[in-house]
């Protein structure tokens, strides 16, 4: 995908204010027919400039291989592209009692990269649009509820754009499929059949509208 510089400069100087690090703009095929969109890159992202690479990037890798997808059929981006971070206390030898620890984005963060999604929605215009975790969800909808409650249920809806200050509407509607972020399994394994369940719901309906 090309970018303008102008809209890439403005995004790096709105973060600049937070504790975050690096920046990926996103990979994948960018004519195809679905755009995934993340929360945020981690520390591997933000390191090697490529999003959804380490544990989260294999399990994302298996629920695209169910889905009869890979990474060369769909394009991967976030919400933010640049790694938030906390500082947290480790005994790690030589790290001065300190390491640098994965934190969910702040609205701030969220709005400061709003014009790169917007932009790559509008180039795209992706038939499906997945949001990994309810951060995601929320940016893309607006919609604060628990992101259990549509699990891979397929919403045709207006999205949120960079407004004025806020948000907006698209006058486009789109169809997002929320799922659960692939890290989710590692710290709840109890949701593996949900998230199986849902990757059924959405697969049904990649077929039927392939048809």
């Amino acid at each position: 995908m090309d970018w303008p510089e102008r809209l890439v400069n403005e995004a790096k100087k709105r973060i600049e204010p937070y504790d975050v690090e690096g920046f990926v703009l996103g990979k994948g095929d960018h004519r195809g027919r679905v755009m995934i969109v993340g929360e945020a890159p981690g520390e591997n992202e933000a390191v090697k400039g490529e999003p959804f690479i380490g544990r989260a990037g294999d399990e994302l890798d298996k629920q695209l291989d169910y889905l009869g997808l890979s990474r060369q059929d769909v394009y991967i981006t976030s919400v933010v592209r640049s790694r938030p971070y906390k500082w947290v206390n480790t005994n790690k030898k030589g790290s001065g009692g300190k390491r640098k620890a994965n934190r969910k984005p702040n609205q701030k963060e969220i709005y400061a990269h709003a014009k790169l999604l917007d932009y790559q929605i509008e180039q795209m215009k992706p038939e499906v649009i997945i949001a990994l975790g309810g951060v995601a969800y929320e940016r893309l909808t607006g919609d604060k509820g628990k992101i259990s409650d549509v699990i891979g249920e397929a919403i045709r809806t207006r999205i949120q754009r960079e407004e004025g200050g806020g948000y907006g509407e698209t006058e486009e509607e789109y169809t997002v499929v929320p799922l659960y972020h692939p890290a989710a399994i590692f710290y709840n394994p109890k949701i593996k059949e949900d998230i199986y369940h849902s990757l059924d719901r959405l697969k049904d309906y990649l077929e039927r509208e392939e048809e």
